[in-house]
């Protein structure tokens, strides 16, 4: 098996107690982007020194910028069902939770997306516990394509990344042949004991078959994945050497690694008290974890979720998230009835801002929000994605469909104060382009968009 205990825990134990200058010359090589072995992330890991951290937080910063720029994934998740048969010691969704269990009906389903794409959202995650009675594949299928065909005025869901259990090469080939984007699937903890001991008798709770997911995936065409871990069950240096582990795996079977990697913390739910968790990360460790991350996989993004808060999240992208979600509702049909008052979340959420407000802070800040699906329709994902990105290329097509998607956002759903904001971005960004093709290209597609045009991404 790829994620060797015996291996990562000597890594760990051999990387303690190594001296400033040792650590100072790994921070030297990552910065001359010459790759870090096993051992390398493992001493960065165990960085304590506060100038090193600083270094590590400047670098990742520089990494990040120098890869995606100034642009930044949004997105938002959208529950469908709470049914499941596992008993995940960590999950509100457990099957000892004694509550009311529901799916949404198709029609639910479009109630939501239509909330959803009031806020201008283009890009959904869309969540399910495991059940293969009351959810089946077809069931998931059927979301799908409501989803899709689900339109609101201007709004619309070009992308739907699927986040579902484990499952057979087959069904991997029916969401393939749905038009989904990454399929995302965490491992919640790599290290064997203590995912066994988090999954008592569940599907979930056989390490192997979830550990593999990404194999049968991958077989099935699907080409972008995206993994992470829950970070507070197990000793998060391990899940950081075992992600990268994983990821060079994936490369070396499939010739792509994780297109994504998400960081969740572990957050308070129905059924489970946090003092159970001896591995709840603070937020140093959070910070360093996150850079690492970035240092060690430069092209592969980072998400972020509302389970920090906005002081966090606004943090963490100098550091290295690329990908965050906003105005997120982390419950079943959760969306229609926060309008009506009520909560529904599956677990707790720290950033309540809407989207246009986590959208002024990110162009107050610089950044270029970007709702661009491009990449998924014109066929640039696996590894003619990351061969695109890791020449450089992929720039000439990012940032201008970012600027051009945060131009669209501002005219259908932005108000004045928003609008005059963009405009100003505009100014800003666009010189900054390269080429002069790519310029006149993007004052031209500007143009069209204010005209009523729509969708005009290269």
């Amino acid at each position: 098996m790829f994620i060797d205990h015996d291996y990562i825990e000597k890594i760990l134990e051999d990387s303690k107690n190594v001296s400033k200058d040792e650590i100072q010359s790994v921070i030297d090589k990552a910065r001359r982007r010459e790759g870090l072995n096993h051992k390398e992330v493992g001493i960065l890991l165990q960085v304590e020194d506060k100038d090193q951290l600083d270094e590590i937080y400047k670098l990742a910063g520089e990494i990040k910028e120098s890869i995606y720029g100034k642009r930044i994934v949004m997105f938002a998740p959208l529950y469908v069902s709470n049914y499941c048969v596992n008993n995940c010691v960590y999950c509100g969704y457990k099957r000892d939770n004694k509550f009311i269990r529901r799916k949404l009906t198709q029609e639910e389903v479009a109630n939501e997306v239509r909330i959803l794409e009031s806020m201008g959202h283009k890009r959904l995650a869309l969540e399910v516990g495991e059940d293969p009675i009351n959810v089946p594949i077809d069931y998931i299928l059927e979301c799908i394509d409501t989803i899709y065909k689900t339109q609101n005025d201007n709004g619309e869901i070009r992308r739907i990344n699927v986040n579902i259990a484990a499952t057979t090469v087959e069904n991997y080939k029916k969401l393939k042949n749905a038009n989904i984007g990454t399929y995302i699937l965490f491992q919640e903890t790599y290290h064997r004991p203590t995912y066994e001991k988090m999954h008592p008798k569940s599907i979930k709770g056989n390490y192997e078959y979830h550990l593999t997911s990404f194999d049968r995936a991958m077989e099935a065409g699907i080409d972008d994945v995206g993994g992470g871990v829950l970070f507070g069950l197990a000793d998060p240096k391990f899940e950081v050497l075992a992600l990268m582990l994983h990821n060079e795996y994936l490369e070396e079977k499939f010739k792509v690694g994780f297109h994504t990697i998400s960081v969740p913390r572990l957050k308070k739910a129905e059924g489970m008290n946090l003092k159970d968790f001896p591995n709840i990360l603070d937020d140093e460790t959070f910070k360093k974890i996150v850079a690492i991350i970035r240092i060690a996989v430069p092209f592969t993004g980072i998400i972020l979720s509302t389970r920090e808060n906005q002081e966090m999240r606004r943090e963490l992208l100098k550091y290295g998230v690329s990908q965050i979600s906003a105005g997120s509702v982390t419950g079943v049909g959760g969306y229609k009835e926060k309008e009506e008052g009520k909560n529904v979340n599956q677990f707790e959420t720290s950033d309540e801002r809407s989207p246009l407000e986590v959208l002024k802070e990110l162009v107050d800040d610089g950044y270029i929000p970007s709702y661009c699906t491009a990449c998924y329709r014109k066929g640039r994902t696996g590894e003619r994605f990351m061969s695109l990105a890791k020449s450089g290329e992929i720039q000439n097509v990012c940032e201008p469909n970012a600027l051009m998607s945060l131009v669209e956002y501002a005219l259908d759903y932005g108000d004045d104060e928003f609008k005059n904001k963009v405009e100003a971005l505009i100014d800003d960004v666009k010189n900054s382009f390269d080429k002069q093709n790519v310029r006149n290209m993007v004052e031209n597609r500007i143009e069209k968009l204010k005209d009523g045009e729509r969708d005009l991404y290269v």
